[in-house]
This record gives structure tokens, sequence and C-alpha cells, in this order.
């Protein structure tokens, strides 16, 4: 009888030590063991998991090193046009396993972290999400600067190097608790410190005028710290950088009044200073004018623009630095991620009139040829409009150049149209209702050469009413600008922590265990056919070309089992970290629906209608299944988890009220005793990209129910489509065009279109109307009026269902029946789910972020995506001199 193997043994067994070089698995290990002790001062009689993590994170890093300063070599020697990608926001998630895919180290440390006997998936769980963004917005930029890197581009990424992210979610009997974000509370092995770069920024002051120009005098200064984080392309030895500011003060404290006893006052002046990069502001999709984000709005782009500069005349080809700026536009690109970064505009006037002393009109030029811009929203709630009384105390010199550029710009109207009165108050900067007001999605428009939205309807949205209704000011690229770029990776393991896809908003570079070259469902659907007659999967970069050819019933039927099988590695995934998370206790999962929405503002109230509807449905549903009306539902559905991940920004009640509606809906079906066996309500508490990348993989149905015209895109639902789940949805953003390349057929559409939508508010929305018409949703609003759902409190729903009957300019009750029609849909088709899964993977190309940046490089930046692959360290000096005497004969 053999005997039993130990733990270790089983281990040898799943080692890839022969699929890897045995030279790369002891140099990872020999860089460990030396960070460990040199750079932590540690040895593993003490070391704690989190030193572990940090040693193989400098042990990778120390392989960025030197192809970071290869790249900067290499540009500096070429000399490329260099585009600038100014965010307020890099939501960039983990760093350590992308980084891994894109060096192509993640076998030899697999295999080193392996035989050093750690486990990878615990090392990896002990990274922090950097606390850099809140959203879409900020998904969308870190995924472009993975593009960027991984198409050849010089690029760089500039924003803030916030100390604490937005905030930690908990829910605590229902309601939801913010604790802060201090991501940076053990240090950050991938960022570098460059305090020679260090850059002042002014603030507040007066104007002197003189014969010489204006002057911007007797300001405030903060200094602006960078730090640099390395952004390494796919296989191809390009490193570019991220270069996120700190506020520092000019002065640690005042010494005269710490000497005099005056503690607190003694570093007032620091901490007032500093706070311009302490914090996320929470309002990624809603406008609030504080001064305290305006300053950061401002350091971020003065700080960028004075680097930009200097980068600009400092170059090797020529005769010493550049003195002229006629040339400017064809050596900078300057794109601006939505309005925040919209100073940037008047910042770039003031340097090139007040300091190198051009003339207006050619700075204007250079300008507008210099700027693209992004916009991220159409509802006017989250338009940035900032009062001129607070720009005329905090930047006087940049509100004269905003009046100058809206005189010049209302006098080019006024001699198109010169009666039109009412043109020039629509198409002015400055707006004048309810107070003077400088409106910055107008300012960007007319400073930049090209405009796109997210989505194709979003840009058409904003050219046909949003703005100035006027199309010549526009050049628009091929929208959605978003999603996702990754390639897979390979793992040694199928435990829970490791079997994830691709994350959200990334690129297939980002996690996913079961491939080298494709996420997880790739693989699945590829290493099943017979042969690529059956379907053809070409992939170069991101997954920009994904072709079915055609759906053999034999091949479907070999793909259901591995998809959807109950211990299917994605649902295992999930599965352990809910029963981790929460005291639900779950079998098996057969549909899970996960709406992924951040709840910051209700994402201008989108996603009360997101989840109101949902939640009445999910309502209505337990009633049905106890009435015995769900046989079709209840014969393919075991459990369906409905995982919400919302977070409200701390000062919205309303969000912080629907989130209590959801838990108190939770706590009676997840306790029903018929119902409560067949769907469960789970609130998935803290949302963020680590998170993600565990709910999106094992999601089968993507609820993307906006309004139709009120969302810009929709960053989650093209995540969902790759990764392999349906979506049921409005025609909506970004689901436009995931119809158009599916077929309308293999999603799940319901509810009205943006010409139903306009129709209706010329008729007048009644809510009441559609409350009496539905049994199924008076039945349900009634018992949260009653307070069924809060019998301590029976008033406490009150103010959302006041919202929904009185003001809800969203219009939740109007499409509810299509969308309970959708859902019955859902049910019906479960059985055949697996070919409209295979169709709407196979469409998803068109959404990868590293199509879009080769057309924003070829339409919008004047540059050309490059295959040409940097000398690795390893390669003698001169073959980078090779590398870039090859690319200037090409120039």
């Amino acid at each position: 009888m053999a005997t039993p193997l130990t733990d270790q043994e089983k281990r040898k067994q799943i080692s890839i030590r022969g699929i890897v070089g045995v030279e790369n698995v002891a140099e990872i290990k020999k860089g460990f063991n030396r960070h460990l002790h040199f750079t932590l001062v540690k040895d593993r009689n003490i070391a704690t998991p989190r030193d572990y993590y940090f040693a193989l994170a400098h042990t990778v890093r120390d392989h960025l090193v030197g192809r970071w300063i290869r790249t900067q070599q290499y540009y500096y020697e070429v000399d490329p046009k260099r585009v600038y990608y100014l965010s307020l926001e890099f939501y960039m998630g983990r760093t350590l396993q992308n980084t891994m895919i894109n060096l192509g180290l993640q076998n030899a440390c697999d295999e080193a972290i392996y035989q050093l006997g750690l486990d990878m998936e615990d090392l990896e769980e002990m990274e922090e999400d950097a606390g850099l963004g809140n959203g879409g917005l900020g998904r969308l930029a870190a995924c472009f600067l993975d593009s960027m890197a991984t198409l050849g581009l010089a690029a760089y990424g500039y924003g803030i190097r916030y100390e604490y992210g937005i905030f930690n979610q908990k829910i605590r009997d229902g309601w939801q608790v913010e604790e802060a974000d201090d991501w940076l509370r053990h240090g950050n092995p991938w960022e570098k410190a460059r305090p020679e770069y260090m850059l002042p920024v002014h603030f507040y002051g007066r104007v002197e005028e003189s014969q010489e120009g204006s002057r911007w005098v007797d300001t405030q200064v903060v200094l602006a710290m960078p730090y640099d984080t390395p952004i390494p392309g796919f296989m191809n030895n390009t490193v570019n950088t991220m270069r996120l500011w700190s506020a520092k003060a000019p002065n640690d404290f005042n010494l005269r009044d710490f000497n005099v006893g005056d503690y607190i006052e003694a570093v007032l002046d620091r901490n007032l200073a500093e706070n311009i990069s302490r914090v996320l502001y929470p309002n990624d999709n809603f406008f609030e004018g504080k001064e305290l984000r305006l300053k950061q709005e401002y350091f971020v782009v003065a700080a960028t623009l004075q680097d930009i500069i200097r980068r600009f005349k400092t170059t090797k080809k020529g005769a010493g630095a550049r003195t002229s700026f006629q040339g400017f536009p064809e050596k900078v690109a300057i794109q601006l991620n939505d309005t925040h970064p919209a100073m940037a505009i008047p910042e770039l006037m003031r340097i090139f009139v007040d300091i190198e002393k051009l003339d207006w009109d050619t700075a204007w030029d250079l300008t507008k040829r210099t700027f693209a811009y992004t916009n991220h929203t159409v509802l006017p709630e989250a338009l940035e409009r900032w009062p001129v009384e607070l720009l005329e105390t905090l930047l006087p010199r940049h509100l004269q150049i905003i009046y100058r550029i809206n005189q010049s710009h209302l006098d080019s109207i006024a001699s198109l149209f010169p009666e039109d009165m009412d043109r020039l108050r629509r198409m002015s900067l400055i707006e004048e209702d309810g107070g003077k007001r400088v409106n910055m999605a107008h300012l960007c428009i007319l400073g930049s050469h090209a405009v796109n939205g997210v989505a194709q309807i979003h840009s058409d949205i904003i050219k046909t009413s949003v703005t100035w209704r006027r199309s010549t000011a526009w050049r628009s690229t091929r929208p959605p600008c978003s999603t996702f770029t990754s390639r897979g990776s390979t793992s040694t393991s199928a435990s829970c922590s490791t079997a994830c896809t691709s994350s959200p908003c990334t690129t297939v570079r980002r996690p996913a265990p079961h491939t080298t070259t494709l996420p997880g469902h790739y693989r699945d659907i590829t290493g099943t056919l017979p042969s690529h007659k059956h379907f053809a999967h070409v992939v170069y970069k991101g997954a920009t070309q994904i072709v079915l050819l055609c759906y053999p019933q034999s091949t479907i039927s070999q793909i259901v089992t591995q998809l959807y099988s109950p211990d299917a590695a994605d649902s295992l995934c999930l599965i352990g970290y809910i029963l981790s998370q929460s005291e639900c206790f779950l079998h098996s999962i057969s549909l899970s629906t996960q709406v992924i929405q951040q709840f910051f503002t209700l994402k201008y109230k989108i996603n009360l209608k997101i989840s109101l509807r949902q939640l009445i449905y999910y309502e209505v549903n337990p009633r049905r299944a106890r009435a015995g009306q769900s046989k079709t539902i209840l014969r393919f559905i075991f459990y369906v988890i409905l995982c919400l991940p919302l977070q409200a920004a701390p000062g919205y009640h309303m969000a912080k009220m629907i989130i209590k509606l959801i838990t108190a809906v939770g706590d009676v079906v997840n306790n029903d005793p018929v119902v409560g066996s067949k769907l469960k309500v789970i609130y998935l508490e803290n949302y963020r990209v680590s998170l993600a990348e565990k709910v999106i993989p094992a999601t089968d149905l993507s609820e993307q129910i906006s309004t139709a015209g009120t969302e810009a895109s929709g960053t989650g639902n093209m995540k969902f489509m790759l990764n392999g789940a349906l979506t049921i949805g409005t025609m909506d953003g970004a689901n436009v065009e995931m119809a158009e390349e599916a077929g309308e057929e293999n999603l799940f559409i319901f509810g009205m279109r943006v010409e139903d939508v306009a129709a209706l508010d010329l008729k007048g929305y009644d809510a009441m109307v559609y409350y009496k018409r539905n049994p199924e949703l008076r039945c349900v609003m009634d018992l949260i009026t009653s307070g069924y759902f809060n019998p301590k409190n029976p008033d406490l729903f009150k103010d959302v269902t006041d919202m929904l009957f009185k003001y809800d300019r969203f219009k939740v009750f109007a499409d509810f029946d299509d969308y309970v029609k959708a859902q019955e849909k859902v049910s019906k088709l479960y059985q055949e789910w697996t070919k409209m899964v295979i169709k709407n993977i196979a469409a998803s190309g068109k959404f990868s972020s590293d199509r879009t940046i080769s057309d924003y490089a070829r339409e919008v930046w004047g540059v050309e995506p490059t295959d040409l692959k940097i000398p690795p360290p390893s390669e003698p000096r001169e073959a980078i001199d090779e590398t870039a005497a090859r690319a200037l004969n090409k120039m």
C-alpha cells in the first residue's frame, strides 16, 4: 500500500520549476532574501507576512528599475512627441501581480515563493489598494496608462498622491460607517520620491500691471513634491512614469511661535499647505464647489505644466535647450480627463504670456493645439462651475485670462449671430444665473482641439444638448474610451484567492490565473474547442480582435461544464470571500447578479434608479416564490446571490438611506423560511479594485439599468462582458455599442430609449400612474411605506418613497414593467446561457483600452503606436543607441 503523501510532497507535485529557468528562480530567491535582510532588516524568525510581501515587491521592482531607466534614456535620445495624461484620480488597485505579468516574471516568482515555503496568494493579499481613485474615471485613467506603455507611447500620468483614500466602508446594523483609508501607513514599495524636482505652486496674491505685462505677486507658496511610480508595458521593456504630487509647506513649522510656547500655531501653516494632498474627494460624479477642491485641481496642473515645460526645453537634439515654443504642440500632447484639470488651460496661457512673453494670439493657438478633453458627465449637477468670487481670491490672474478668452470667444460668435443674445448667453464661459460662475466644461471645449465623450451616445448628447449645439467645435474620437487591457497569468493553485480573472476596467493584463495569454473565460472556451475552425481568437496587445465563426452544439455542451459548474473556480473564489465576510451559508451559485456602482452622490442619482428598481423586483420575486408562481426561475436557480457593493459618500443622506433599505430588505429575504433557501441578499462592503477582481469573474448577469441618456458610458459593463456575464440594461452609455457588437438579441435590453425619455419629459412624468397600474409595484411600495422592513421606525424610509413619488427625474417606475419582463426572459433563457456568453465574449474586442489608446494616439495626439522593443538591461548600452538610431531613421 502506497504511503500517503505529505503536504510538502503534494506541493512538489504542482511545482512549475521544469517550466521556468532554474537561474531565474534562483535570482528571484536571492533578491527576496537580500531585501528581507538588507531592506527590511528582518530574518525568517521574526518576519511577518507583510515583510514577505515587501521583500517580494522590492525584488520585482528591481526588475523594473533597469527597464525604467532605459526607457527614459531612449526617450531622451529619440525625443519623441510626449503624451501627458492629467487626471485627479488613478484607480490603480494592486500593483504586484500586474507587474509580474507585464514583465513575464509570474511563473518564476510563483516557483521561487513556493520553494521558500510561502504562499503567493497570501502575499498578494497583503498589498493595499492604492487610495488614488474611487470610480470609473480613475479606473479608466489607470487602464490608459497600462495601454500607453504597452503600445510604446512616450506617455506620463500626472495626478495627486493622496495620503488618504476616500474611506473604508463598514456596515453596522445595516448602516454605513466610514473609516479612514490610510493606505500609506505601511509604506509604498512601488514609488520613488524625487525631491530634486520639487516645484513651487502659487495661490492668492494680486495682479500688477506694467508696460512689460501682467505680474502675479504677493502670493502664498506651496511646494509640490513628486513621487514617481513605474508603469510597465506588456513584455516590451517599456516602463513609463506616473508622477504624483504631494503638497509640502516651504517651512516645516514656525520656530518663533514654537519658542514662545504656541505649539499649535507653529505647525498650522504646514498643515494648511499639506491638506491639499491629504484626502481624496468623494465626489467623482457630483460637483461641490469647495476651496480645497479648487486648490487640489490647480495644484496638480501648475506643478505638472512646470514639469512639462522643463522637459520640453531639455533636449539632446539640436544645439542646447529649446528656446522657441513654436513647435510645442508637435512635441507635447496634454489630455484632460474630465473637467478637474481644466485650470491647465489658463495656466498654460499664463506661462506663455506672462513668463515666456509670447503674444496672446500665438499663445492661444499653441494652447488649443496642445490640449484635448474627455468629458465624463452630461448631467448638470456633476458639471464643475466655479464661483467668480472664489477664483478672484484664489487665482486672480487666471480669472483675468478666462475673462479675456471668453470675450474673444463671444466677439467671434457675435460677428456670426449679431442679434442672437440668447446664443451669446448660452455659449458664454461665464454663467450669471444665481451668481457668476465659470463653466469649466465650456472652457475645456473652447481650449481644446479635440473633444470626446466616453461612449458614442455620450458624445452625441454632449454635441446636441449639453453644451453649445455647435458641431464645428468638435472632433470626436471613436468611443467608448474605457475598459479592459489585461492578459492572463499562470498560477500553481486553484484556491479561492487565485481563481480570479481580469479586474474591472482593467486590461486583460490584470490577474487572470488560468492562462498566460488570455483571461480565464477566454481560456475556458478556447481550451475546450476541438479546433480553430470553430473559434478564431486573434489577440494583439489587448483583445482587439476576437472573432467567433460558428457555434457547434457539441462545443456548447463541452463549455457548459467548465464555465458553470457549481465548483467553477471563479464561483468558488467569490463563495470563499462571501463566507469570510458574512454569516450567510451558501452551497452553490448558479446565477449571481452583481450591481457594481459607486454610491458617491448616487452616481448622479442614477444609482437610485438602479438599486431601487432592482430592489423592488427582488422583493416581488420572493412574493412570487411564496405563491408558487416562480417555477421556471426556481427550476434552474438554487441560490441567487444579489451582491451590492455600494458606497455612499459620508455627507450624502439619500445614498445612506438606500444602503439601509437594501440591508433591511436583505434581513427579511434571508430569514424567510420559504424564500431564504432560494434567494440571498448579501451586501459586500468596501468595494474596491481587489474585491472587483473576485466579483466580476464570478458574475453571470450584469445590471446596467440607468435611464437612457444619463450614463456617460459605464465602466463595469464592458468588464463583465469580457468575463462572460450577460447584460440586462437600457440602451444607454456603452450598452448601445455592446449591443451593436454582440447583437441586441444577446443582451437583455429593456426600457425607454433616449427619444422616449425626451417624449416623456415633454408629456410630464407622473409616478402615481405607474404605481396604480402595476399591482406588484404597488404592493412592494406599500410594504416600504408601511414600515414592513423597519417595524420599530415605520417612517425610516419616508425620504426614499417621497423622492420616488414626487421628485424622481430619473423615472424609476416608468421602466419597471419592461424590467420585470426582461428578468423573466433571463430566467427562461438560462439553459441557453452559454451560447449567448460566447457571443458576448467574442464581440468584446472593441472595448479594449489598447484599441482605444491606438485611436487616441493616431486621431488626437498625432503619434503612432509602435511594436519597438527597448533592449533589456542585460544588453550593453550600445543596444539602446542602435534602437534609438533605428527609430530616428523612421521619423
